[in-house]
């Protein structure tokens, strides 16, 4: 059951304080901090980060209850609100007094229901009657407001990734209102309404921040609200509604992800998934807004895989080393006290962990059964790659192979994927080239994620290990390579020689010289070097590859000391000289070059024969078998004498 558990929590969580009457927890979203404050603040405040080094401990005055406590970005100011009326501010950056400041909200009669850090130095309040932009001055100890607007205010959220923070507004509570920071300005973007399924009379509150979130998926921004239904027989339950929230434009409704179930739920998002916690039922479903079946404008999602449970946890013990040999205890999932913070990060406060939800794709890969599906779903993934190579692997072996259309269908969704990052690469080197990235800051190199899966990963995890299995038929591994090589054409990807040479090498091994023939025939091999030196070495086991290779080098335009230099470094020493003589340029050949490439071969009676081959040209071309000191052939000479005896030299004949 373990491998079905296809979402965990992280092994290293944030360790803090656990709540308790003496001890108050608060999460900032936006720099990902725990506070810990115990009794105010008076005997200290522990400040807990993503990682262990931003760890920050002080003191402060207990000067009552602490509703709201937040850093700045980089911890250089501290903002702290204890009533509804006004917020306090210490700096925390060097050569700066430590001391409080403190800013009232502008609006009489307004309540401050919580802030925002936008920037180091600017801060946004939201009371119930609107919205406040202050730039904080620290070296003034002050606070000056860039600009405000009025508005009544239920209750908002903030997305500290795209710094938007949405209010909620009118009696109902349905209709948000979008607010846009950058540098120091405040931007309004347009309202939307939230459809409710059903409105109370009389009108009363009846959105709640608790069935709204919101989070950057795909890079997009989306307001996600939780509808909860009464289940009927037209009505399965409750469904997750994703509107999309543009910077500029309307927000519209894309995305009904169907829940098929009534109760408690809780919203994250993990590697672009949405993941719906259920509570009573102590599972969670995935669901992927890529994977749509239709291009309507409203797409309706079902969970990409059966809800599973999160993968059983144990939490670890500290101290004492008596104590730390103990059992770790299993932590209670789905528990009452958990809260859930956008994107990723589930927290206990009663416990005192902070844990980063995670996704696990090989159990997905055990639970999806539709290979093209699970394809487009892995591709979207952030550590895909070796998923991905052992999805294909998997797919051409053993007793749960697919037939060729499925293959060819994996093969094509990948290729697409290579095809559109090297026209990406390709565009960005002609910029380059061109000069037209310099005036065009946007033009950045495209970044390789793990979801390209080039020639050299599929030959290397994939095709290379498949060939040489000895319980494949060799007509399937020769059908999945030319399939493979069909795709990248169909893609226009250029086909890299060394999955040739395996479909060449494949059926030379199986004794398929006739198809071999063939397929040099009619060009379904692409003619490269590489191959024509493979094809020579075939000669001993097939004769005529010798002429298949030359005729291929010849298509190439290669030169005809090109290609002897190319036999010669194959070591093709007796093929490189039939060919020179078959085109007549054996009279101007090098002798020391030929006799370098034999000896390099320790085969004797080779380094022989050629080397009688020159004395006999030399004998015919000028009348003595010798070399000339031009010619740098003392060294062979030598070595002749000393293995075969100088009586072994030709001696001149007479003309």
């Amino acid at each position: 059951m373990s491998e079905e558990h296809y979402l965990e929590l992280c092994g290293n969580p944030v360790q803090f304080e656990n709540a308790s009457s003496v001890n108050n927890v608060f999460f900032d979203e936006a720099n990902k901090q725990v506070f810990a404050v115990r009794s105010g603040g008076a005997t200290g405040v522990v400040v807990k980060g993503p990682d262990d080094k931003s760890t920050v401990a002080f003191r402060m005055d207990d000067k009552g209850e602490v509703k709201c406590i937040k850093f700045s970005f980089g911890n250089k100011i501290l903002a702290v609100q204890r009533t509804s009326k006004s917020v306090e501010f210490i700096n925390f950056i060097p050569d700066l007094l430590h001391l409080e400041y403190s800013q009232e909200c502008k609006t009489k009669n307004a309540s401050i229901l919580g802030f925002c850090w936008t920037n180091w130095n600017e801060i946004v309040f939201i009371t119930d009657q609107g919205i406040e932009f202050y730039q904080v001055l620290p070296d003034k100890r002050s606070l000056k407001l860039q600009k405000s607007q009025s508005i009544n205010v239920n209750w908002y959220m903030y997305c500290p990734v795209t710094s938007v923070i949405l209010l909620s507004t009118t009696v109902l509570g349905n209709v948000l209102q979008p607010f846009f920071f950058r540098s120091g300005t405040m931007s309004k973007i347009s309202k939307f309404e939230i459809e409710l399924p059903v409105v109370s009379k009389p009108a009363k509150l009846s959105l709640s921040e608790r069935d709204i979130a919101m989070a950057t998926i795909y890079g997009q921004l989306y307001v996600m609200y939780l509808k909860h239904h009464s289940r009927t027989v037209n009505n399965p339950g409750a469904e997750v509604v994703l509107y999309h929230l543009p910077r500029e434009g309307t927000c519209k409704k894309m995305h009904v992800l169907k829940l098929n179930t009534t109760g408690k739920f809780a919203l994250n998002v993990v590697d672009n998934l949405v993941v719906v916690h259920h509570q009573s039922s102590q599972t969670s479903m995935i669901f992927d807004i890529k994977l749509r079946d239709t291009d309507s404008t409203l797409s309706v999602h079902q969970p990409v895989v059966p809800a599973r449970s999160i993968h059983p946890y144990k939490i670890p013990l500290t101290g004492p080393a008596a104590v730390t040999t103990a059992t770790p205890v299993p932590c209670e999932l789905y528990s009452s006290t958990w809260s859930v913070f956008q994107p990723d990060i589930i927290i206990s406060a009663s416990e005192g962990y902070l844990w980063y939800l995670q996704v696990k794709l090989q159990p997905v890969v055990n639970l999806m059964k539709d290979k093209g599906k699970l394809m487009d779903f892995l591709l979207q993934r952030r550590d895909c790659k070796m998923v991905i190579v052992s999805v294909c692997f998997q797919m051409l072996n053993g007793p749960d192979k697919s037939n060729l259309s499925v293959i060819a269908t994996v093969f094509d969704k990948l290729n697409q994927v290579y095809k559109e990052y090297l026209e990406a690469e390709q565009s960005y080197t002609m910029a380059v080239e061109t000069g037209q990235s310099r005036g065009n800051p946007a033009q950045k190199r495209p970044v390789r994620t793990q979801a390209v899966i080039d020639q050299s990963d599929m030959y290397t995890h994939v095709l290379s290990v498949f060939t040489e299995k000895k319980d494949v038929s060799h007509k399937f591994i020769t059908a999945v390579l030319m399939e493979y090589i069909r795709s990248l054409n169909q893609f226009q990807i250029t086909v890299q020689h060394y999955l040739y040479e395996l479909v060449l090498k494949t059926l030379v091994h199986h004794n398929l010289f006739y198809m071999l023939h063939q397929f040099l025939q009619y060009h379904v091999l692409s003619d490269s070097k590489p191959l024509a030196c493979l094809l020579l070495s075939l000669e001993s086991t097939y004769p005529p590859a010798h002429q298949l290779s030359l005729d291929m080098l010849k298509r190439l335009s290669t030169a005809n000391d090109e290609i002897v230099e190319v036999l010669l470094s194959k070591q093709q020493v007796l093929g490189a000289r039939r060919f020179i003589r078959g085109v007549g340029g054996h009279d101007n050949i090098s002798a020391r070059k030929f006799l370098d490439a034999a000896k390099q071969t320790r085969e004797e009676m080779l380094f022989y024969t050629i080397f009688r081959f020159f004395e006999q040209r030399n004998q015919r071309l000028r009348g003595s078998p010798h070399f000339t000191p031009g010619e740098h052939c003392e060294e062979h000479v030598a070595y002749f004498k000393q293995v075969f005896g100088e009586q072994a030299l030709m001696k001149p004949t007479a003309s």
